[in-house]
């Protein structure tokens, strides 16, 4: 089998000179071939809670992709789904450190027509999750290759 390759881009300027409290925290992120670019800042006090945060962006992935799972598990289970909203939640304590998600809770509402037992459901909710590849690499290698380069 094959392997998937995924980019993105961050981008930011400003100038850091001018101390923690003078920076803007805003910058842009995209992933070609996808055509939105956001606009992502810092989830702490120097952020703007109008834009998302790389914490919230990891939540809503592992959300995204058990709700992705589970649809298509139902759909090749012919288990019709007509509705699924999840209010998921993501725990970072500050006192335990490294400073980390420490858990992350999705709790889907899962909408179906007659026919399948909600024993059913749950259980293909449960092989979602355990085929989810967002929850999978949560403990996954982040590996750094850093490239400097100095502008005067």
């Amino acid at each position: 089998m094959g392997s998937h390759l995924y980019h993105a881009r961050t981008h930011w300027t400003g100038d850091t000179g001018l101390g923690w409290d003078g920076y803007d925290r805003a910058h842009s992120a995209s992933a070609p071939p996808a055509a939105p670019d956001l606009t992502l800042t810092t989830g702490e006090s120097k952020g703007n809670p109008a834009q998302l945060n790389p914490e919230q962006l990891l939540l809503m992935a592992a959300s995204s992709c058990q709700l992705l799972w589970f649809l298509h598990l139902a759909a090749k289970a012919r288990v019709e789904v007509i509705e699924y909203e999840d209010d998921a939640e993501a725990e970072m304590p500050e006192d335990d450190p490294p400073v980390r998600i420490t858990r992350i809770v999705l709790r889907p509402r899962i909408v179906v027509r007659p026919g399948p037992t909600e024993e059913r459901v749950q259980h293909l909710a449960e092989l979602a999750h355990q085929e989810c590849y967002i929850a999978n690499s949560l403990n996954s290698e982040v590996a750094l290759e850093a490239r400097v380069e100095f502008r005067s």
